[in-house]
C-alpha cells in the first residue's frame, strides 16, 4: 500500500535579540548580545559556554522584515567559508554568523537553516529549501563541497563568483539607468514649464494683441495639448509599462522578443551581448572547476545569462554537448557566441584547461563591458546636454521672443 509522504513545513521562527551580562572563568565580567527564540534558550547556550548569567534582557523582536539581496548571500557565503576553514562546526558557525548579521530577514533565514540541520538535514538540503535566495549553482557547489570535504573552498568560490556577477550587473545597470534618469528629469522639467509657466506668458501675450512668432505659437499650442492631456498621457505610459512587465513575466515569447530588441539597440545592445557572454563563461567556469558535469553546468549557465536569447542558445548548446559534440563546436552552431570566445574554449578543451580558459573569457568580456559603459557614459553626456538644451532652452527662448520683438519695436 502506497504511503503519501508530506514534506515537512518548518514553522516560522520568532526570534529576538537578547542582551546578557554575566561572569566567565576566573569571575571575569562578560557581556554581549545573542539571538534566540526565548530567554531560556539563550541561558542554555551561555551555560554551555561556562558563563554564569547575572541578567538577560530582551532588546527587541526580529521578524522577517528586510529584503534579502545577492550581496547578503555573498557575505553569508564568505563568512561561512571563514568559519569552516577555522575548524568551527557547521551549526556553531551558523550561530556565530547569525549573531553578526544585522538584517532581520537574513537572521531568520539562517536560524531556519540551523533548525533544519539540527533535524538531520545536510547543509545543501537546508539551502535547497530556500530557492528564492540560494540558486541551483549555490546548492550544487555546496553539495559537491560536502561530498569532497572542500566545503570552505566551495563557499569561497561561490562568494567570489557572486562578487564578480554583482559587479557586472552594476555596470550594466549604470549603462541603462544613467541616460534614462537624466532624460526623465529633462522631460519632466519641460512638461512643468509647458503646464505651469507657459500659460502665464500666454495671458501676457494676449494683452499685446500682436501676432506671435512661429516658434512661440508652436510652444503655446503644445502647452495647450499638455495641459489638456498630460494626465491621460502619464496614465497611458504607466499602463503600458505595467502591461509590458506583466507580459514579459508570463509570456516567454514576449520576453524573448524584448531581450532580442535590447540586443539590437545601438551601444546598449553591445553591452548586453558582452554581459551575457561574461556571465555564461563565469558560471560555467565555476561549475566545471567544482567538479559539476559539463551538461549540468550548462543547465545552470543558461539561467545565469540574464538574457532569453542567450539562454535559448545555451540550452541548444547543452543539447548538442549531450549528444557528444565538443563544447566549442556546439557554441559555434548557435551563431550567438563571438569567434574569440569559441576559439578560447576550443584551446581550453584541447589543453585540458577549460575552466581556466572560460575564466579568461569572462575576465576579457567583463573588462569590455566596463570599457563600453565608460565610453557610453562619456558619449551620452554631450548628447544629453544638447537634448536638454533643446527641450528646456527651446521653451524658454520661445517665450521671450515676443518680448524681444516688442522691445525692438519700441
Amino acid at each position: 500500500m502506497a504511503k503519501t509522504v508530506r514534506r515537512r513545513q518548518t514553522p516560522a521562527i520568532k526570534l529576538a535579540r537578547w542582551k546578557w551580562i554575566g561572569k566567565g572563568p576566573q569571575d571575569r565580567p562578560l557581556s554581549g548580545e545573542m539571538i534566540g527564540r526565548s530567554k531560556a534558550e539563550v541561558a542554555a547556550e551561555l551555560t554551555k559556554q561556562n558563563i554564569v548569567i547575572r541578567r538577560i534582557s530582551k532588546k527587541g523582536n526580529l521578524g522577517g522584515s528586510g529584503r534579502i539581496n545577492a550581496n547578503d548571500v555573498m557575505v553569508f557565503a564568505r563568512q561561512m567559508a571563514t568559519m569552516i576553514r577555522a575548524g568551527i562546526p557547521l551549526l556553531q558557525g551558523l550561530q556565530v554568523v547569525a549573531e553578526s548579521l544585522k538584517k532581520p530577514a537574513m537572521v531568520a533565514l539562517v536560524q531556519q537553516m540551523m533548525s533544519d540541520i539540527s533535524s538531520g538535514s545536510s547543509f545543501s538540503d537546508a539551502l535547497h529549501r530556500h530557492p528564492k535566495h540560494f540558486d541551483r549553482l549555490f546548492v550544487n557547489l555546496v553539495s559537491a563541497g560536502e561530498q569532497s570535504g572542500t566545503l570552505d573552498q566551495m563557499l569561497d568560490r561561490i562568494a567570489t563568483y557572486k562578487e564578480k556577477v554583482e559587479s557586472l550587473k552594476a555596470r550594466v545597470k549604470k549603462a541603462l539607468w544613467y541616460p534614462t534618469a537624466v532624460m526623465t528629469i529633462g522631460i519632466s522639467v519641460t512638461m512643468l514649464l509647458l503646464i505651469k509657466v507657459v500659460p502665464e506668458f500666454e495671458s501676457m501675450f494676449d494683452s499685446f494683441g500682436a501676432e506671435l512668432p512661429a516658434l512661440t505659437q508652436m510652444t503655446v499650442n503644445v502647452s495647450e495639448l499638455a495641459q489638456r492631456y498630460w494626465l491621460a498621457a502619464v496614465g497611458a505610459l504607466v499602463a503600458t509599462v505595467l502591461l509590458l512587465k506583466i507580459s514579459i513575466q508570463h509570456s516567454p515569447n514576449v520576453a524573448y522578443r524584448m531581450h532580442a530588441l535590447l540586443l539590437r539597440l545601438p551601444f546598449i545592445g553591445d553591452v548586453m551581448h558582452k554581459s551575457a557572454i561574461a556571465r555564461f563563461s563565469r558560471t560555467l567556469a565555476t561549475t566545471f572547476a567544482s567538479g559539476v558535469p559539463l551538461v549540468e553546468g550548462l543547465d545552470t549557465a543558461a539561467g545565469a545569462t540574464a538574457n532569453k536569447v542567450y539562454e535559448r542558445a545555451v540550452v541548444q548548446t547543452r543539447r548538442d554537448v549531450a549528444t557528444g559534440q565538443q563544447l566549442h563546436f556546439a557554441m559555434r552552431m548557435t551563431n550567438r557566441f563571438p569567434p574569440l570566445a569559441i576559439q578560447m574554449v576550443s584551446i581550453g578543451e584541447e589543453a585540458g584547461a577549460l575552466d581556466d580558459m572560460l575564466n579568461r573569457v569572462a575576465d576579457y568580456y567583463e573588462e569590455e563591458v566596463d570599457n563600453k559603459v565608460d565610453a557610453l557614459t562619456s558619449l551620452m553626456e554631450p548628447i544629453i546636454i544638447v537634448v536638454l538644451g533643446v527641450l528646456v532652452g527651446g521653451v524658454v527662448v520661445s517665450m521671450y521672443l515676443p518680448i524681444f520683438d516688442l522691445g525692438s519695436a519700441l
